[in-house]
């Protein structure tokens, strides 16, 4: 016989404990080697041109091979995470990934090494976009902003990591033992994430209900056990919706999400990959040495953790709409100030400042606001839909921003960056959506307007807050 669950109201009002703090370190063990895996393409592809593995032809076409996995990636995995389960997406995208990585260690040539590039990107695209769906459906509503950027902080770091073991492994022991740190590590991760419940919400919204209250008891025992009693249930919620059509996220009140959510993605791939990524790049071009390029970047990457920071400080309190239109106008304004400068001191500062306001962008946009946006029952293929598009345009930028960068300079390039962010901008103002604060389920489209939500939240920030 089916009974009421009330996840969404049971989940909200626990408070916080060991058992988020579980969470949030399994879900980004697994965002960590993402991001590791991801930036160690660059040093791995210079060393295999040095030892003669491949030419830079296939060295393209290896990092290419990464972002299509990524794209076709992301919707797989937003298709699982709605139809089987957040917990069987993400264990399968990490099987899969770290599988890849081991295999590509042994790769007898550059042709099966992009084969298994593809085959990582899989995995690759598909982490984040269910590591921050399913982290939201677990912290309480008051404080879900700081607990996605605590996530993104934690993601970014990826890139120092990256950057570190690099400079160690490739010289000492090759290209080869990367990839084994990186499949071996999302092995580690993918047996410790069977301790992870799976997401009560989503249980429920599939009509699993049995289910579902069993694994909300089991969670309120261990929070029970740590804090003491619990806080009464405020509110009943019922999110049983069974199966629900893709069709779902283009029909009337959700359309206008799914394209704000697209252009999020877009914005933020745009960003790293038509400028950050190509830094080391333009600074060459402008007469420094590849050392010296590289010391550029690695000061200016430190940006990349300060972006989720900054993200950690003010997603609660201003609001990720409000954040991300407050990063894009700076990240503009910093832009077009960086095309101007010489000095080199000027330029790692405001370059660093430039990277941390792309990566808050990132941080309030992909972690917070587009899981956000959409309902529980297409919550993943929602995120998934975003990422694809975002994917795609990080297969398409970097030929455009080197077009842009042949005929007009860094200031082509950064016009690029400007036009994206001023759509994305533009495209929030009209959707008027703000989800700071707020369940998620007073989120969804038929709710109310975004102005009663602006207040909502407000309340929910000032009484739960602190």
């Amino acid at each position: 016989m089916q009974h009421a669950v009330n996840a969404a109201g049971r989940l909200d009002r626990l408070p916080i404990s060991r058992f988020h703090w579980k969470i949030l370190g399994l879900i980004a063990g697994g965002a960590f080697l993402d991001a590791f895996d991801i930036y160690l393409a660059n040093g791995s592809v210079a060393a295999m041109v040095k030892d003669g593995f491949t030419d830079l032809h296939h060295g393209a076409m290896f990092v290419s091979s990464t972002f299509v996995g990524m794209m076709l990636g992301a919707f797989i995995a937003g298709w699982l995470g709605d139809r089987l389960g957040r917990r069987y997406s993400y264990q399968l995208n990490l099987a899969v990934f770290g599988l890849a990585s081991i295999a590509a260690c042994f790769a007898p040539s550059i042709e099966w090494l992009i084969a298994l590039r593809f085959i990582m990107g899989l995995g690759l695209g598909a982490e984040l976009v269910v590591a921050a769906g399913t982290l939201a459906e677990f912290v309480p509503p008051a404080t879900r902003g700081k607990w996605v950027s605590l996530l993104a902080v934690i993601t970014n770091s990826g890139l120092f990591a990256a950057l570190a073991a690099g400079y160690w492994v490739i010289p000492h022991l090759g290209w080869r033992y990367m990839f084994a740190l990186a499949g071996v590590g999302a092995l580690v991760v993918w047996f410790l994430r069977h301790r992870m419940p799976e997401s009560p919400r989503w249980l429920e919204s599939v009509g699993r209900l049995d289910e579902a209250e069993a694994t909300l008891a089991e969670i309120e025992r261990e929070v029970r056990a740590q804090t003491g009693e619990l806080p009464p249930v405020q509110r009943a919620v019922n999110l049983n919706k069974g199966r629900v059509p893709l069709g779902a996220l283009f029909a009337k009140g959700m359309r206008s999400r799914t394209v704000v959510a697209s252009l999020t993605a877009i914005g933020v791939n745009v960003g790293l990959y038509g400028f950050i990524a190509w830094l080391p790049t333009f600074f060459v071009a402008q007469g420094l040495s590849v050392v010296k390029s590289l010391g550029f970047v690695f000061a200016m990457s430190a940006g990349s953790p300060v972006g989720g920071l900054i993200g950690y400080f003010i997603a609660d309190r201003v609001g990720r709409a409000r954040g991300i239109l407050i990063a894009s106008a700076v990240s503009v304004a910093l832009g077009w100030v960086y095309v101007t400068l010489r000095e080199p001191f000027a330029i790692m500062l405001v370059g660093f400042c430039l990277v941390s306001a792309i990566y808050t962008i990132c941080t309030l946009g992909l972690f917070g606001y587009i899981p956000e946006l959409f309902p529980t029952e297409v919550r993943l293929r929602g995120t998934g839909v975003a990422g694809t598009c975002g994917r795609a345009s990080s297969i398409a930028t970097p030929w455009l921003a080197l077009l842009l960068y042949e005929r007009f300079g860094v200031s082509g390039v950064i016009a690029m960056v400007s036009a994206i962010l001023a759509v994305l901008c533009a495209a929030i103002l009209v959707l008027r959506v703000e989800t700071s604060c707020a369940a998620l389920e007073d989120i969804k489209p038929e709710t109310g307007d975004a102005q009663a939500l602006g207040s909502n939240a407000t309340v929910a920030c000032s009484t739960e807050g602190r």
